[in-house]
């Protein structure tokens, strides 16, 4: 692989590393209290499995950006090119469940009598809202990334034949 194809690899790499891991910073510091009817609840993103799903998601995403830029681009493609159609597709899952949620705690839903609670946690909602942009860009420079890397073992694969 000559060095025009690496370096959009390795940029692409170290902004979508950047982007998971302020999307958990992000994450992780959303929390907010509010009283309603006298009593005092807590909005904290553990308190929902999808929100701490996202989160482990982009964890694992940070680490893999991180140690695949160790990894010589000529050694392993085909395996760096699997992990990163699993890490993107876990990164999609993340992020879609996460924006569901979002979405039901912004808007609520009056079929089922779920009421929204930005209203009374808006500080909780911002973090939330700015955590998924954060996962929203990491997802499209995955996808991009991929896109990148299918496209270099596709080459190379042509070049062989």
């Amino acid at each position: 692989m000559n060095k025009a194809q690496w370096i959009p690899i390795i940029v692409l790499r170290i902004v979508a590393m950047a982007a998971a891991f302020v999307a958990t910073l992000l994450m992780i510091t959303s929390h907010d209290s509010a009283k309603v009817l006298g009593m005092t609840f807590q909005a904290k993103y553990n308190n929902s499995p999808t929100l701490k799903y996202f989160v482990i998601v982009s964890i694992i995403t940070t680490i893999y950006s991180l140690a695949t830029l160790f990894v010589p681009p000529k050694k392993s493609r085909r395996p760096i090119l699997v992990l990163d159609l699993i890490v993107t597709c876990f990164l999609i899952s993340s992020f879609s469940a996460a924006v569901g949620v979002g979405q039901l705690g912004k808007q609520g839903n009056s079929h089922a009598g779920w009421l929204p609670i930005c209203g009374q946690v808006p500080k909780f909602c911002h973090h939330v809202s700015a955590a998924l942009i954060a996962g929203f860009v990491a997802v499209i420079l995955y996808v991009l990334l991929l896109l990148f890397s299918l496209n270099n073992v596709l080459d190379l694969v042509a070049f062989k034949a």
